[in-house]
């Protein structure tokens, strides 16, 4: 990690290292583009024939027939599964469940004027595909994590894809019932999903984050299925005037240790605590290669000149994990993917076993949404009902917008009612 400081002699480089990590969204998809969009273009113009090549070739497939799950694999992979890690699987996903339950939104209808009643129908999306990467490391709780809320939500056919999946991605799988499983991985899996096959049928939406090439692929089918997100490299903020150095220097390796491109940072007004969450993270980072390259890459320690600019930054960054010191900053937090508070708030505790959901927004993207939830799998139906008094009441003034904005035909259509209410 390096240090810099936004007052003397380091202020105008930590302003450009600042500005750079605002545009961090940006990033460049651009070296993968062309090869993604080959390979989205070839399965949706010939479906199962062009997925069961690239699948032989990149997810080592040997015909057709090994490219689905059976549920007595998935059974299999449960009954194998150490006991004690079945059991933290199934609290994991009490906890998650319980979230997606308490976010769920609610049908509703009321009049507020006479005569009109209106509201809202909740209605879950037809079906979805939940991407689980499965590269350096298994991660069966990406599957809870965006499967549950789809269940939660009502979705009827929840489809599942990794490339070789982990046997404990399999047994979480079980755990949820999952009955759609592929062995399928990168674009060639995320276009299959959105446009379909003979073997795969398509989905209303696709979910879960993975690696340049799944995000290359996920933007390019954006207009022709639903994504969640187009997710990064992992970050992590650090704001604390007062925490633990070990205890920050252990959050910041945890992340650091998903990607060598993982953001880093530390925020604080105090130079020793920054040098001492430096010498923690050499220290704890020591044997583990990809957290010491990320580190060295992308670890930050900033020392604001007061505490109101470092909160400010933190705000600025808009990063995917924020961790305070206390539950009254909150009061300043505005933009974040997920929040930890206070000490023992380990930030790994929300990436398996809190509830709160950890595929979050990255790049910045935490300025205009937060995590995936059971919003990401309902529709908000609008609903409008007049009687003939609501009509005689609120139309006059609809027809006077709509002659104003040039329409006469919508002024037509709503003069009609309440002129044949005016002739009985």
């Amino acid at each position: 990690m390096k240090l810099i400081a936004t007052t003397g002699r380091s202020a105008r480089e930590t302003a450009r290292t600042l500005a750079a990590l605002e545009r961090r969204g940006e990033a460049a998809l651009d070296s993968v583009l062309p090869a993604v969009e080959r390979i989205v273009a070839d399965v949706r113009k010939r479906g199962d024939r062009a997925l069961f090549g690239y699948a032989a070739k990149f997810d080592g497939l040997v015909g057709p027939q090994a490219l689905r799950v059976t549920l007595d694999q998935m059974a299999a992979a449960w009954n194998a599964l150490d006991p004690k890690l079945r059991n933290a699987l199934t609290v994991a996903a009490q906890q998650i469940r319980h979230v997606a339950k308490r976010q769920m939104p609610n049908s509703w209808n009321e009049s507020i004027v006479e005569g009109l009643t209106i509201g809202q129908l909740v209605r879950p999306l037809g079906s979805v595909g939940c991407y689980v990467p499965s590269g350096r490391h298994p991660l069966p709780s990406t599957l809870l994590m965006t499967a549950i809320p789809a269940q939660v939500a009502g979705v009827k056919r929840i489809v599942a894809v990794s490339p070789r999946p982990a046997p404990e991605t399999l047994a979480a799988a079980h755990l949820l019932g999952i009955k759609e499983f592929y062995r399928l991985g990168g674009a060639h899996a995320v276009a299959a999903l959105a446009y379909g096959t003979a073997s795969l049928p398509r989905v209303d939406k696709i979910v879960g984050p993975g690696n340049l090439y799944v995000t290359a692929a996920k933007k390019l089918i954006a207009f022709d299925c639903a994504i969640d997100m187009l997710a990064g490299p992992t970050e992590i903020v650090v704001s604390s005037e007062r925490g633990d150095a070990a205890c920050i220097a252990s959050d910041l390796v945890a992340q650091a240790e998903h990607d060598p491109e993982a953001l880093a940072i530390f925020i604080t007004t105090r130079e020793a605590l920054a040098r001492a969450v430096i010498s923690e993270t050499k220290l704890r980072s020591r044997n583990n290669p990809v957290a010491r390259q990320a580190l060295k890459r992308n670890g930050i320690a900033i020392v604001a000149g007061t505490i109101d600019e470092a909160r400010e930054i933190a705000n600025r960054l808009a990063p995917e994990h924020l961790s305070v010191d206390a539950a009254s900053d909150l009061r300043w937090v505005e933009n974040a993917g997920s929040v930890f508070v206070g000490r023992w708030s380990a930030q790994p505790l929300g990436d398996y076993i809190s509830g709160p959901n950890h595929t979050l927004p990255t790049g910045g993207m935490a300025r205009v949404r937060g995590g995936l939830s059971v919003n990401d799998f309902v529709k908000l139906i609008t609903v409008q009902k007049y009687s003939a008094g609501g009509v005689e009441m609120l139309g006059p003034k609809a027809a006077l917008l709509a002659e104003a904005e040039g329409l006469p035909g919508h002024a037509e259509a709503i003069r009609t009612r309440f002129e044949r209410r005016a002739r009985g």
